[in-house]
């Protein structure tokens, strides 16, 4: 795996060589994970000071230089619901020659719905993604419908796209715990799951939006899944760290056989509209745990840091990430 600040050169100044973990592999889990970053996307929706579109060009350029071949680059989502990702047509054009720098790499976006999907069409858009709620009242609360209205909206998204040959990720949001409702049952979970893929969604991808699973309920309702019979490959993981059980909840995940996890740069992000919601899952974080483990990712570790602590000064503020905090030495 490339990434070890002892070796790469890639690391700006301040970044401490303190190397990476001594890998030990887990014959139990698997031999490589995608990390499907957000940090461009979800990281940075719900800033409150509206970041330059030149900053999130370089955010998302200096990613796949760090080596992440899957980067969530914005939404089309109406501006007057989400001013920070306004700026999506502007932000494309400059991200247009990335894939051509960085082989494999694919930018998704964000769409709400058919007016959406036109415009990130229109500027090209290879991958989009749907967002769907497990929960009628958080889909009332984000997306001013039932949840099953909003499956009927996502419903000719998905097809128009998957006929264009552009695939689509589906998100599920509240799958183990809401705000307004409590607990959430795996069964309900489970079957809005089953409705996005089978409306033809390529992968979809299971939110703890407030932070509070435990690993035994991420076994469970993979578990679950799984019985539905859906196999672990079509299946993310997105977790919060509000109650610092992201690692934990994602070697849980692995251990089920899911290989593709969510995590934004610096652990960027919350929800808007879940304000009990911490940050993501950081990405330094989560790469620094599977080195431990044996497990590929393609990552340069210390390009990342040096992104993440970049972009921290952009913002202003120090960054969660303890990964990311002891390799700069406090200067994130």
């Amino acid at each position: 795996m490339s990434g070890d600040p002892r070796t790469t050169g890639t690391a700006e100044p301040g970044v401490l060589a303190l190397g990476l973990p001594d890998p030990v592999p887990d014959p139990s889990l698997p031999t490589r994970v995608r990390i499907h970053e957000v940090g461009p996307r979800d990281g940075l929706q719900n800033e409150s000071a509206l970041v330059p579109v030149e900053v999130k060009a370089e955010f998302v350029a200096r990613l796949a230089g760090a080596g992440l071949r899957t980067v969530e680059a914005t939404s089309f989502v109406h501006p007057k619901w989400v001013p920070q990702l306004a700026d999506a047509e502007d932000l494309m054009p400059r991200l247009a020659g990335l894939p051509g720098r960085h082989p494999g790499l694919r930018l998704p976006v964000l769409v709400p719905n058919e007016r959406g999907l036109d415009r990130a069409l229109a500027h090209r858009a290879t991958d989009v993604a749907v967002f769907a709620s497990a929960t009628e009242t958080f889909a009332r609360r984000n997306l001013n419908r039932s949840a099953d209205e909003a499956m009927a909206m996502f419903d000719p998204v998905v097809a128009r796209a998957t006929a264009a040959g552009v695939p689509v990720r589906g998100y599920l949001s509240m799958c183990f715990g809401d705000p307004w409702e409590g607990p959430v049952p795996a069964a309900q979970v489970i079957g809005f799951g089953v409705r996005l893929l089978e409306m033809g969604c390529a992968e979809l991808s299971l939110g703890d939006t407030i932070g509070t699973a435990t690993p035994g309920q991420v076994t469970a309702l993979l578990a679950g899944f799984a019985r539905a019979g859906v196999p672990m490959a079509r299946l993310a993981v997105h977790f919060h760290d509000t109650y610092g059980q992201a690692l934990a909840n994602t070697l849980a995940a692995l251990r089920s056989g899911v290989t593709v996890v969510d995590a934004s740069a610096g652990g960027l992000g919350g929800c808007p509209y879940a304000k009990s919601a911490t940050g993501n899952l950081a990405t330094e974080d989560l790469v620094w745990m599977l080195h431990g483990l044996g497990i590929e990712t393609g990552v340069d570790l210390a390009a990342l840091a040096a992104t993440s602590g970049w972009m921290a000064g952009q913002l202003g503020r120090p960054s969660p990430s303890r990964t990311l905090r002891a390799l700069l030495g406090g200067s994130a």
